[in-house]
């Protein structure tokens, strides 16, 4: 059964660090193609590119912490410290996505003159709050945990 864990963990684990490559080149060949063929407006496809970097960054931070967790052995390090830096790393990169999309989407309804709609990006604005108030909880309830 340990085998069958690290195959699968590696799947995941490789499929998740694909992805975020896959992200990484989709992200750098749209600024590249704005920097010779500029269309549209430069902040949103600066934005755009460092929205999808930053999505690429929690593929990969999803990726290691898979690998991690599945696919070494389990003697190495303390399990509870392991999944508070994971937690910690996955939902702080989650976190930025989230204000990042908010603030494309705040922009983009501004120049559009679509102020009835800023709800949407506020809402997103709370939901990020709110996990990273509940990360800080559970960073706090979990503290003092040994194996």
């Amino acid at each position: 059964m340990i085998g069958y864990k690290k195959i699968v963990g590696t799947i995941f684990a490789v499929m998740f660090h694909a992805l975020s490559i896959l992200l990484i080149l989709i992200a750098s060949y749209n600024f590249v193609d704005y920097a010779f063929n500029p269309q549209g407006e430069f902040m949103s496809t600066v934005i755009h590119s460092i929205n999808t970097f930053v999505i690429a960054l929690a593929m990969f931070e999803l990726g290691a912490g898979i690998s991690k967790e599945y696919c070494s052995s389990d003697e190495e390090e303390n399990t509870y410290s392991n999944i508070r830096r994971i937690i910690t790393r996955f939902v702080g990169t989650v976190c930025i996505a989230l204000v990042l999309e908010a603030l494309i989407m705040i922009i983009k309804y501004s120049e559009l003159e679509l102020a009835g709609n800023l709800y949407y990006p506020v809402s997103i604005l709370f939901g990020g709050s709110f996990l990273l108030v509940a990360l800080g909880a559970f960073l706090w309830l979990t503290k003092g945990h040994k194996e």
